[in-house]
């Protein structure tokens, strides 16, 4: 996944969605970690298109 500092608003929404909890909200960055299975969800959830499939 692809997440665009520039387009996300850090709300968490992602985060809060990611069944492998791999994503990680801190000092307004959000950071993936490895183990992604591609589900979608935070593509599906981020109300500021901020996440593409990469």
């Amino acid at each position: 996944m692809i997440i665009s500092a520039e387009k996300c608003g850090y709300c968490g929404a992602c985060v809060a969605v990611c069944p492998k909890d791999i994503l990680e909200l801190y000092d307004m960055k959000i950071t993936a970690y490895d183990g992604c299975e591609k589900c979608d969800f935070c593509l599906v959830v981020c109300p500021l298109g901020a996440i593409k499939r990469g």
